[in-house]
């Protein structure tokens, strides 16, 4: 028995996001709207996420000894994460600067602060969170050494899903544990090691060819891709008025990971998953914006 739908290994930071009417170029200044800080980092955002669907969550991470390490301690509990795993200290708080324009897109660079010191050393001290959890989710905002580590100790049986972002290649025996591989094209380019060729059904085999379990490729307003041993298959992307697209993504991971933990198909999984990122581009911000399970059911399509 697990006490937990999800385990997630990552990286908490505060983002602090302005408005603007477009990025500005080299050397030019744009004025942007007033600052707002929200507590983000890909890691906390999918540990709230998934709580916020009703998923049973616990995250491992480091933040620093500062007001937006309480900020983010503060917006996990209240999501109802379970936070024993969160080390305080040896750093400030990773910090994210985000713009946002009119369209909803955002451009993002991330000061990891204490996420760069999560250790190996903490991952082992860490084992009973591991060894309780049904899915171990991670990224690469935390040190690669870190999530080798969180690989080499997975319990027999716990499934592993890494979201590479952001990107970088990968050892080959943190690739055969991915069960999914999530990444967009981006993402995919970096992991396959240089240009893809073809459609997205053949970027997802080529890097299915690497060693992953599962590859899903999310493709923006065309929805994603699933490939498995038995094939490939799309699902579509809901349709809604984007507002700001940060943290979506992560949305998607976080459901995604849950529910495949729960034993649905991956067709299956992936839709609801679309359906809870549609919801979280509807609102500004990151963890903010992520919805519940009601939510996404009244969007439509389902959603248990």
């Amino acid at each position: 028995m697990y006490d937990y739908d999800l385990l997630v290994v990552g990286s908490a930071n505060a983002d602090l996001v302005i408005g603007v009417e477009r990025r500005p170029g080299a050397g030019e200044t744009v004025l942007g709207s007033d600052l707002a800080v929200h507590p983000g980092g890909k890691g906390a955002n999918q540990a709230v996420a998934a709580a916020r669907l009703g998923a049973r969550t616990a995250l491992l991470a480091r933040v620093g000894d500062d007001g937006n390490g309480r900020l983010l301690l503060d917006s996990q509990r209240e999501a109802g994460v379970d936070t024993a795993g969160v080390l305080v200290g040896g750093a400030p708080t990773g910090v994210a600067l985000i713009t946002v324009d009119p369209s909803g897109d955002n451009s993002i660079v991330v000061s990891p602060g204490a996420n760069g010191r999560l250790t190996p050393e903490d991952v082992r001290a860490a084992d009973p969170l591991l060894r309780r959890s049904r899915v171990v989710s991670t990224q690469l905002e935390i040190p690669l050494e870190t999530v080798v580590e969180v690989v080499r100790r997975l319990p027999e049986g716990t499934r592993f899903v890494l979201n590479p972002s952001p990107p970088r290649e990968l050892p080959a025996e943190v690739l055969a544990a991915c069960d999914p591989l999530i990444v967009n094209e981006h993402e995919a380019r970096v992991i396959a090691g240089g240009e893809l060729a073809g459609s997205p059904e053949d970027w997802a085999r080529a890097l299915l060819a690497l060693g992953p379990r599962s590859v899903v490729v999310t493709l923006g307003a065309e929805g994603a891709l699933i490939a498995t041993a038995e094939g490939t298959f799309r699902v579509a992307a809901v349709k809604v008025e984007a507002v700001d697209t940060t943290g979506a993504g992560d949305a998607f991971t976080a459901a995604l990971a849950w529910k495949l933990g729960a034993g649905e198909e991956p067709a299956e999984a992936a839709a609801y998953a679309a359906r809870v990122g549609a919801v979280a581009v509807t609102r500004a911000g990151a963890q903010v914006s992520f919805p519940t399970a009601d939510e996404v059911a009244a969007l439509g399509g389902g959603g248990r």
